[in-house]
């Protein structure tokens, strides 16, 4: 079965990037292995997709129809840090990205990535990579008048509620989903 777990840290949790660029998704481990597996769900296409496995010797497999020039796995020589690099970046590539590893007949996922790819990026975006903080913020004011009332504008903290509601009720048919896949996931990754 799937398991999320904490053993697996994976950063960041979401990220926005311009079609033709490059990104990387980072994979810390805290437990012993003999490499990480990284899977694709997809919301649009409802499948989940085996993309690499990467061992702990730095030998990659890739899963059917998954072109090496767009995914790489890169290890750090502690071996507890993996990195999944995606590049030639288009729309059909997003999705939520998992590490994970094979424990005691399981598959343990990561916390998982929210990939998405746009033309052109929004001109509030600097860099490539949009990582929300370790503690998330709310309600960013820009003005210290604001800040001294101690609450948001409504035109801020309603949408954002509101879209928090939206992702938490699309993660309950996914769950399902997942749950469904699971088994026949891990039949045929030992089939192999």
């Amino acid at each position: 079965g799937f398991c999320t777990n904490l053993l697996l840290h994976q950063t960041p949790q979401h990220i926005l990037a311009q079609a033709n660029n490059k990104t990387e998704i980072l994979c810390d481990l805290k437990m012993e292995h003999t490499g990480v597996y990284w899977y694709r769900w997809s919301q649009e296409r409802q499948n989940f997709e085996f993309l690499v496995f990467s061992s702990s010797l730095g030998k990659a497999t890739y899963g059917a129809n998954i072109s090496q020039d767009k995914f790489s796995v890169h290890g750090m020589s502690s071996h507890t840090s993996y990195s999944l690099h995606i590049s030639h970046l288009h729309t059909s590539d997003n999705g939520t990205y998992y590490c994970s590893v094979s424990q005691s007949s399981q598959l343990l996922l990561g916390s998982g990535t929210q990939l998405g790819v746009v033309d052109v990026l929004p001109l509030s975006l600097k860099t490539t990579q949009a990582a929300l903080p370790e503690k998330p913020t709310w309600c960013v004011t820009k003005s210290k008048a604001a800040s001294r009332k101690g609450a948001c504008s409504p035109v801020v903290w309603v949408p954002l509620t509101a879209s928090i509601l939206v992702l938490l009720l699309s993660l309950v048919p996914t769950a399902r989903r997942l749950h469904r896949l699971r088994r026949r996931l891990w039949l045929r990754i030992h089939r192999q």
